[in-house]
């Protein structure tokens, strides 16, 4: 058996692991529906943490406060700004009594940390019911409150939102981290139907306090910097206690870093956490990132080698049409329908981009959340 036909048989393999991925997102969340529920109102709890978010506080509260909600309470948690994000939550907290502000001072043994200042707003909210979402986002529409919080029930304490970035025309950079956004959420709400979730975003979640503070909160990775969604969802979710909502009442919109060097200290930080998620999800995502840039690497070396390219073509073909169904769907559920002819391409971007981080996290590790 010759060196090329190896590669081959490898490739196949590569190939079959790839459709059993995309196949399974297809059926668990691609092709599914959202449900609208609704519910009497609960009161809720909306956390949001800034350090110096100034600009963003001032120009996104309205929309939180706008919600079509009956009874729900805003808490502000200043995490040591130097900027005049204080005096901006105070400003709004003079005319809208519904807001309570945490300031939390700088604390030596604490510095640096979200999960810390997380954690005092936490405590300090009135209501059992939680949602949180980032400083930097606002609502995709008045219901958000409404379509999130209807997803609570007596087993359901966790519900898992999707955050989306606003479109910016003639940016590579926006569509790569709107396609990087659209597959992440194609993955964890793949995997939560599968019943198998493992984590969700800050930028917009929900869970009861009752089951943070009966887990312990983020005791067991306080020390590390990221991780206040994806590993706290991943050390406390399971199939029964997890909801997932993606109506379009209910994203979240958020502005996408504007250059390539903050967006990669973005993702370094997220990426330094899959290490420690539990061993069947770290295999799993593992593997599927793997088959991703097995892929790519063997179907270019065997068109290198000259190995017939008839094979190449069909195995490669049939692979895109099954990412394209499932992507597109997605990506359609989403409102990302221009990304979906650019995935080849979007996708060979973000697995050397991937590679280059994971290469960078293990000479160093990036130390604080902002």
């Amino acid at each position: 058996m010759t060196f090329t036909t190896i590669l081959f048989y490898a490739f196949i393999a590569v190939v079959v692991i790839q459709l059993i991925y995309y196949t399974s997102f297809l059926f668990s969340f691609a092709i599914k529906r959202s449900e609208t529920r609704l519910k009497k109102q609960m009161p809720i709890s909306v956390i949001i943490c800034a350090k110096n978010e100034a600009k963003n506080i001032e120009k996104n509260l309205p929309n939180i406060l706008n919600q079509d909600y009956s009874n729900f309470q805003i808490v502000l948690v200043n995490d040591s700004s130097s900027d005049n994000t204080l005096d901006i939550m105070e400003a709004f907290a003079s005319t809208n009594p519904n807001i309570k502000i945490v300031d939390v001072k700088s604390n030596e043994a604490f510095w640096g940390n979200k999960k810390y200042a997380l954690t005092l707003g936490i405590k300090a909210s009135s209501h059992d019911f939680l949602v949180f979402t980032d400083a930097d986002c606002i609502p995709a529409s008045n219901k958000w409150l409404m379509q999130m919080s209807a997803h609570f029930s007596n087993k359901k304490s966790i519900v898992l939102g999707y955050g989306a970035y606003a479109k910016k025309k003639y940016s590579f950079l926006n569509k790569i981290i709107r396609y990087e956004t659209v597959l992440t959420a194609l993955q964890y709400f793949s995997y939560a139907k599968l019943g198998l979730p493992y984590m969700g975003v800050g930028r917009n979640m929900a869970y009861r306090k009752e089951l943070f503070f009966n887990n312990c909160g983020f005791n067991n990775h306080m020390t590390i910097k990221s991780g206040d969604d994806d590993l706290f969802i991943n050390e406390v979710a399971n199939s029964s206690n997890t909801a997932l909502c993606f109506s379009k009442e209910s994203f979240t919109i958020s502005e996408a870093k504007p250059s390539f060097g903050a967006w990669i200290l973005q993702k370094r930080r997220h990426i330094s956490t899959a290490r420690l998620y539990k061993y069947k999800h770290q295999f799993l995502l593992g593997l599927f990132y793997g088959s991703q840039l097995l892929f790519w690497t063997l179907s270019i070396s065997l068109l290198l080698l000259n190995f017939s390219w008839q094979w190449i073509a069909a195995l490669t073909g049939f692979r895109f049409i099954i990412q394209w169904l499932t992507f597109g769907l997605t990506a359609k559920k989403f409102g990302e329908t221009d990304l979906i002819l650019l995935t080849p391409l979007l996708e060979l971007f973000l697995i050397t981009t991937q590679l280059s981080i994971f290469i960078a996290n293990m000479i160093s590790k990036p130390k604080h959340w902002k």
